[in-house]
């Protein structure tokens, strides 16, 4: 392991999108699991992160939050893991990701609230509203196997892991353009390496029966 990299996360949260990413990159990091109602509310990580929430990694003294940014930034610190796309796929892969960090996250949290924006108050928010945002969506995978250019990058890490959280919160309705997409992206050996990190640290901190 190494102190360079030190990812801040729990694994009952957005960091397991920044797990996976760090599983793609490969390169050696530590991990400071985090409790919602203590250690994420500590002067010592409120010191990293004033918000009080994960993730966050700390790279060579450097502090990085939100999840989008987490991943962009990795791609373009580890460039040698080929995760950032160059020519005509860069627009695309700054696009879709960050749309769906933006669109796609707001109007997913919003109906997550019971909230939906009023008629006449769609042109306030960024997403229009959550109908328009996932079609929009549908229009970024439909047909593809990644979503910018033809291999994998990170703006698949982040629009993928979106995908599959609406779809498992039953927010997101099995349409096939985004079962397609999952499919070869949850196949990944990152993926199914950070899924399983996580789910241990879940397990070891789950209370012992009585």
């Amino acid at each position: 392991m190494s102190e360079d990299l030190v990812f801040y996360t729990n694994p009952h949260s957005r960091g397991q999108i920044a797990r996976w990413m760090l599983e793609e990159v490969g390169a050696p990091y530590d991990t400071v699991r985090l409790d919602y109602d203590s250690t994420m509310k500590s002067a010592d990580y409120l010191a990293i992160n004033p918000m009080g929430k994960v993730p966050a990694i700390v790279h060579k003294g450097h502090v990085v939050t939100e999840t989008a940014a987490i991943c962009a930034y990795l791609a373009e610190a580890f460039l040698e893991a080929g995760l950032k796309p160059g020519g005509d796929a860069l627009a695309d892969y700054y696009r879709w990701m960050f749309f769906a960090a933006g669109p796609v996250e707001a109007a997913f949290s919003n109906r997550a609230a019971g909230f939906a924006p009023p008629e006449d108050k769609q042109r306030m928010f960024g997403y229009g509203h959550f109908e328009l945002a996932i079609d929009t969506l549908e229009t970024a995978v439909a047909g593809k196997s990644y979503v910018a250019g033809d291999r994998f990058s990170a703006a698949d890490v982040y629009v993928g892991s979106m995908i599959n959280f609406l779809t498992m919160f039953g927010m997101l309705a099995p349409r096939p353009a985004f079962t397609d997409y999952l499919a070869g992206l949850t196949s990944r050996p990152a993926y199914i390496r950070a899924k399983e990190i996580d789910a241990a640290l879940q397990e070891a901190a789950a209370p012992s029966p009585a």
